[in-house]
């Protein structure tokens, strides 16, 4: 992959990190920022890349995401069963 391609899709991962920091609607986007996080630092690992701030970013509030939309599944469990 050429840089330019490993820079876009960190910037990529990253908005879609945006998108998936969003509970319960973002998990699609933040599925998509995980993969492209796993498939940028496992092809290249030491490849320099300028946007890697922003991968690291992407993934992190695509974590925070899934984190918040498993807290608000087991609230809606645990209120349906009372």
């Amino acid at each position: 992959m050429p840089r330019i391609i490993v820079i876009r899709q960190s910037l990529t991962a990253f908005v879609c990190g945006l998108f998936g920091f969003l509970p319960v609607i973002g998990i699609v986007p933040g599925l998509y920022a995980l993969f492209c996080w796993r498939r940028i630092r496992t092809r290249y690992p030491k490849e320099w890349n300028p946007a890697s701030a922003y991968l690291d970013w992407g993934v992190r509030l695509a974590l925070l995401g899934f984190g918040a939309s498993a807290l608000i599944v087991s609230a809606a469990i645990v209120n349906s069963g009372q």
